[in-house]
């Protein structure tokens, strides 16, 4: 096999890039990349990587191709149905890039693999959608000291970051802890499509500017598509300890402080007592126009930073958003802003239409 040549005719349009040029082309054909998951995300990160002319691009995942993963995951094809996915990703990604070192790693990225497929990498890229991985992956690529650039794309929306413990920040400044539930999935929540090609484009450029040097990579930050308004917004976080916590009033001392989350029984109780919390819905106007828990306050996430000032930080405020997610964003977001007694509804309004109140519309 050719070695890539970085001053080929196929890099030109991107070799003229500001900041770019042969030294950038370089670097990524001397870089070694991992992703894991060859799925959705995966079908559009690990063609972008190969055609950018990465040099060696291993691809980990242990599952076979069916056909309802067709619609979105193109790098496969109703001939792979059956096959193991990094099979007919290697195909896919050497068709298109015959210069590229394609890896195939039939097994789960976990504790007992990660740091061996991780040795000699420059850079991973968490495509499987599956948290708990990520936070394997995370642990990970902190001892071996690379960046980890993550995504998670299901229903109509997704979301794209960048983990670096050696420049002070991990996924687990954004959520030290793993969550109770597994989240959505596209099986039973469903995708469109093109949710997986925008979320894993973008993460496809992460890693591109990260191994070139070139432009900002998502550090620190988050972002967020929501593919039925075609909008994206950024979330912002940082290392715990780097936050200066602004003075804040003392609970009254029959009021407990906040431990971080609230159940949906629990919060109906609380709403029915003589003190209820402030309640915070994060969500976007469309859904809290289907639904909504009566009493709530409606700022959007993506609003959220700049209209802090309308909440009082002395206040018991509940978040919640559909099912939990955004909701955890808006509220490390409050606890970083002063806001010593702010908690997120498990579950979201979804687990408040399932125990507490069966006539708010579930969606």
């Amino acid at each position: 096999m050719d070695a890539i040549q970085p001053d080929s005719p196929r890099y030109a349009r991107q070799r003229v890039l500001p900041g770019w040029g042969v030294g950038g082309q370089q670097r990524l054909a001397d870089a070694h990349v991992v992703v894991l998951g060859a799925g959705g995300l995966g079908s559009a990160v690990v063609p972008a990587l190969v055609a950018a002319g990465v040099g060696r691009v291993t691809v980990v995942d242990d599952d076979r191709v069916e056909a309802t993963n067709l619609h979105r995951q193109t790098l496969h094809s109703q001939a792979d149905v059956g096959r193991r996915k990094v099979d007919s990703a290697a195909d896919a990604a050497t068709a298109l890039s015959p210069e590229t070192t394609v890896v195939a790693v039939p097994h789960r990225f976990d504790e007992g693999n990660a740091d061996e497929l991780l040795a000699d990498a420059d850079l991973v890229v968490d495509g499987t959608d599956d948290v708990l991985t990520r936070y394997v992956a995370d642990d990970a690529a902190a001892r071996a000291g690379v960046p980890l650039v993550w995504g998670s794309a299901a229903k109509f929306s997704g979301q794209v970051g960048v983990s670096w413990e050696a420049r002070g920040v991990s996924y687990r400044d954004l959520f030290p802890e793993p969550p109770a539930d597994a989240g959505l999935s596209c099986e039973v929540d469903g995708i469109l499509p093109t949710v997986c090609t925008v979320t894993g484009g973008m993460m496809a450029g992460e890693a591109l500017k990260v191994l070139t040097g070139v432009g900002e990579p998502l550090l620190g930050r988050v972002v967020v598509y929501d593919a039925l308004s075609g909008r994206t917004r950024e979330i912002a976080y940082r290392r715990a300890a780097d936050v200066a916590p602004r003075p804040a009033a003392a609970p009254p001392a029959s009021e407990p402080a906040a431990t971080g989350t609230v159940d949906a029984a629990t919060l109906s109780d609380e709403l029915g007592s003589g003190s209820p919390p402030v309640l915070l819905d994060v969500r976007e106007p469309w859904e809290a126009a289907i639904a909504a828990i009566a009493g709530s306050t409606l700022i959007p996430l993506g609003e959220l930073g700049d209209r802090v000032g309308e909440l009082d930080p002395a206040a018991s405020v509940v978040v919640y958003c559909h099912l939990g997610v955004r909701s955890e964003y808006a509220a490390r977001l409050l606890s970083g802003e002063g806001f010593a007694r702010v908690r997120n509804l498990t579950g979201g309004i979804d687990a408040w239409s399932r125990i507490v109140d069966a006539t708010v519309v579930r969606y």
